[in-house]
């Protein structure tokens, strides 16, 4: 095991990187800004589609998973590109594995949202 902090200054400190995290993405990933405006947009939709707690949290998760994915995403482009701008099979393959967990996490809204719209309308 290596020697570090443990107990509260331990969660301190993983909550100063995380909050470090989530500056980094806002500043240098255009998706995850559009996607955090997106949700930000979408969040009184929920509160007006939404009928019960289960529905809410659905709407909710399913957003918040998206930036979850989307940050993942990042940050393997990122070691990917630092490892060097040549081509390599498996940096691309990392990449557009990234961006396929990005696009099916953003097909989980869809289905969620539609599934919930179509029950309170249809």
């Amino acid at each position: 095991m290596k020697p570090g902090k443990t107990g509260l200054p331990r969660i301190i400190d993983a909550v100063g990187y995380s909050w470090k995290g989530l500056q980094a993405a806002f500043k240098h990933e255009a998706a995850f800004r559009q996607e955090l405006i997106l949700g930000l947009v979408l969040i009184p939709v929920a509160i007006w589609l939404g009928q019960t707690a289960v529905e809410y949290a659905l709407m909710f998760g399913s957003l918040l998973l998206v930036i979850i994915v989307e940050i993942l995403n990042s940050a393997i482009e990122a070691v990917v590109d630092r490892t060097g701008n040549e081509y390599h099979e498996l940096s691309g393959r990392a990449k557009d594995m990234g961006s396929a967990a990005v696009m099916l996490a953003l097909l989980n809204v869809f289905v969620i949202w539609g599934l919930i719209a179509y029950h309170r309308f249809v």
